[in-house]
């Protein structure tokens, strides 16, 4: 592991801790001077422990640790480590209409894709930062991209069927696309069985996002046989046509799971996961850890080492 800084100009303030080792010793030893004119030394050893002036030992330590992490906040602390990673800035687009009930994947394909995506979550590194849409009729944004996989794990967990309103992909590719900025590589993640029949036509999306640069990878949810919904007793097949072309448009993959590992192992493909070297900035952290060791000092030269 190293540490580089982004601002090292501020690691000459570091040139005061010296300073401050000086001004605390002047001041025992200027208040130990004071101490001595007391002329009731048993009084000065109740209050202070039968030690005239304490050293403080502690907190002065604490005062340097403070400094030091409040100089390297300042001067853009970042640590690189060895890790995993992948390349794309990600949304992942899950399809939540009626026919992702049909029962070819077990439960339902909307129970076993919510499965294969917190499996994913899990295995993500920090690193990565991913967005969460669903959609049926309309696409509803539940995440814009972030590295928080305990709260897109508890989001997927709560998303819910639409029944009614049809399955617009159109609108969920625009939707996912409009999420990514930046000037990392930008992915979409798209589940669905591919069945559009409302909405925004998906050639017609594909022209809108095609100066975004954003490559859409498709996960075609269902069996060509397709599947059985027990409530209504009709069967929902797999449109692996669409989907191919809304890949193939955007230079993005399409992938047929035919069990939840194979879904997994799509997954993994697409995130394209690679051992390198990670970078994270830990100024906030600093800047945290100096300010409680101030508090914590304060609170201690206002109580149990307090001079009198």
């Amino acid at each position: 592991m190293e540490v580089e800084f982004l601002k090292p100009q501020y690691l000459l303030f570091l040139g005061i801790i010296p300073l401050i080792v000086f001004v605390h010793f002047y001041s025992l030893k200027h208040g130990r001077k004071q101490a001595l004119k007391f002329a009731n030394f048993e009084a000065i050893k109740r209050v202070t422990g039968e030690r005239i002036v304490a050293k403080n030992v502690l907190l002065l330590m604490m005062r340097i640790i403070a400094v030091v992490a409040l100089v390297f906040a300042a001067a853009g602390a970042r640590v690189w480590y060895d890790g995993q990673s992948t390349d794309y800035d990600m949304v992942l687009a899950i399809d939540a209409s009626s026919s992702m009930l049909a029962e070819d994947y077990k439960p339902n394909r909307m129970e076993a894709t919510k499965a294969a995506v917190l499996l994913f979550l899990e295995s993500m590194p920090s690193s990565a930062k991913i967005g969460l849409v669903s959609f049926s009729g309309a696409a509803y944004v539940h995440a814009l991209p972030t590295n928080d996989m305990a709260k897109l794990t508890d989001i997927v967990q709560r998303i819910e069927i639409q029944k009614l309103g049809g399955t617009d992909l159109g609108t969920a590719i625009i939707t996912s696309a409009n999420l990514l900025s930046g000037d990392r590589p930008k992915a979409v993640v798209l589940l669905s069985d591919g069945q559009s029949n409302i909405g925004v036509n998906p050639k017609d999306a594909l022209d809108y996002i095609k100066d975004t640069k954003v490559v859409i990878n498709t996960i075609g949810i269902g069996t060509s046989e397709g599947g059985l919904i027990s409530d209504i007793g009709a069967a929902f097949k797999l449109d692996e046509a669409t989907l191919q072309q809304i890949a193939a448009a955007t230079g993005g993959q399409y992938f047929r799971p035919t069990d939840e590992a194979s879904l997994i192992a799509a997954f993994t493909q697409i995130a394209a996961l690679k051992d390198r070297l990670i970078s994270k900035d830990i100024s906030i952290y600093l800047l945290f850890m100096a300010v409680g060791l101030l508090v914590v000092e304060w609170g201690l030269i206002s109580t149990k080492y307090k001079i009198i």
